[in-house]
């Protein structure tokens, strides 16, 4: 297999950083993105990134996706996997259902 250059948002998260430890276990290069937000426990976040950066194919970047220049610089040369989601305001994101919903973030295309 051909090793691939992957940028991960969302990497502290569970979806991303478990998608990590199977990109790394294959040996890919993985950069991570993430914007350590409190929406749940950033020890927990911070745990799981320090166990991503054992591995010397994992790179982070710690920044909002809205940082269009953190953002720039860490996706340069890299396949995206955008993981990272944001609760937002049912307002915000039209249609049925609840006061509030879960959609992804997002970040101008490049």
């Amino acid at each position: 297999m051909t090793q691939k250059r992957i940028f991960i948002t969302g990497t502290a998260g569970f979806i991303g950083y478990h998608l990590s430890q199977i990109l790394l276990a294959a040996d890919h290069l993985v950069a991570g993105f993430d914007g350590m937000t409190d929406y749940y426990d950033v020890g927990l976040k911070r745990s799981r990134v320090a166990m991503l950066r054992q591995n010397e194919n994992f790179r982070t970047t710690e920044a909002m996706l809205e940082d269009m220049d953190s953002l720039t610089k860490a996706i340069s040369e890299f396949i995206m996997a955008h993981s990272s989601i944001r609760k937002v305001n049912r307002k915000q994101v039209p249609g049925p259902g609840s006061t509030s919903t879960w959609a992804p973030t997002c970040c101008a295309s490049m």
